[in-house]
């Protein structure tokens, strides 16, 4: 063979492996594949916002081809909406909204979302019943006839509200009912025109360490035996000890109840990448856990409680294991 010839073979041969190297890229089982996955959180201000950015980021790192991004939403009721459109495809979202939306109550009330699975719950958000130490209102039973603030109208802390006065016999019927945001509850209070207000969140709690700054703030107790009953009749909410001193100037210890914050993927989420994920998350959770003070709840051994829909079969996979 000529060198000319042999030059040309050489070339015509390399062409080949390259064109098969390109073939194998992509489509072969070498190359990782490709997965987008859109995490669903709530306003920067909060507590998801970080909490699923870290997420992402973990995700990103552990997981083979994965491009993960946590988006800013209008956080439990808009993610379940943006799960069930496709527009998100993991989010963060509170226990009791998921159980309405599973079971078509409340907010969700003949529109039943279909397809979604736990992944894990993560961390208690406080229902916490705010009044000034000068009210005189020490019990929950107290409040008849009293202003008193539930949330913004058809979001989960009026659902909270609702239920836990319910508890207590109290209705709707039996109190002045005031639908504010946490803001506006917290300057409301300050000026004295509600006496109580409910908000749902980690504590301590920046709405409520604000009027804490200016007056002596009093926060109200769910009995056991209620805590109870709420429990049997709505299964997502779980026992609470706020601790003493956590807002200044109140040293006592109070008895509440806690929704969870948890993990729900649609069914864009198969089972092999629930596992996937799940495992990257628990296996990483200090760089979770330093993302928020409120992360710092998320354990792997509490990661089914207070779990309020079926979970994904990967993820119990690895709870299992």
């Amino acid at each position: 063979m000529s060198f000319a010839s042999w030059k040309k073979a050489l070339v015509a041969g390399l062409a080949v492996v390259a064109m098969a190297a390109v073939f194998t890229g992509c489509g072969g089982d070498n190359a990782a594949e490709k997965k987008f996955l859109n995490i669903g959180t709530g306003g920067t201000a909060g507590t998801y916002y970080p909490i699923g950015g870290a997420m992402a980021e973990v995700l990103n790192k552990d997981i083979p081809g994965m491009n993960a991004s946590a988006q800013s939403t209008g956080a439990s009721v808009a993610n379940i909406n943006m799960l069930k459109d496709g527009s998100v495809d993991l989010a963060i979202v509170q226990n009791d909204i998921t159980y309405y939306a599973v079971n078509g109550t409340e907010m969700f009330k003949d529109k039943k979302v279909e397809g979604l699975k736990g992944i894990a719950t993560l961390y208690p958000e406080t229902c916490q019943a705010v009044t000034l130490d000068s009210s005189g209102i020490k019990s929950i039973a107290d409040l008849k006839g009293k202003k008193v603030a539930v949330g913004a109208m058809g979001s989960g802390v009026e659902a909270n509200a609702r239920q836990i006065m319910e508890a207590y016999g109290i209705t709707y019927n039996d109190i002045q009912v005031q639908y504010l945001s946490f803001a506006e509850a917290a300057s409301a209070l300050k000026d004295g025109n509600i006496d109580v207000a409910f908000l749902t969140a980690g504590y301590p709690t920046s709405a409520v360490q604000d009027i804490a700054s200016q007056h002596k703030v009093r926060l109200l107790p769910v009995d056991a035996d209620k805590a109870d009953a709420l429990i049997a009749k709505y299964p997502f909410y779980t026992k609470t000890k706020i601790p003493a001193g956590t807002y200044a100037g109140f040293d006592e210890e109070v008895p509440a109840v806690s929704v969870m914050a948890m993990l729900v993927a649609n069914d864009k989420v198969d089972d092999k990448l629930g596992y996937e994920i799940t495992k990257a998350l628990f296996k990483n959770l200090d760089r979770i856990h330093a993302a928020h003070s409120a992360a710092k709840a998320i354990l792997k051994e509490k990661a089914l409680e207070g779990m309020s829909l079926p979970v994904n079969a990967g993820a119990e996979k690895f709870f299992k294991e």
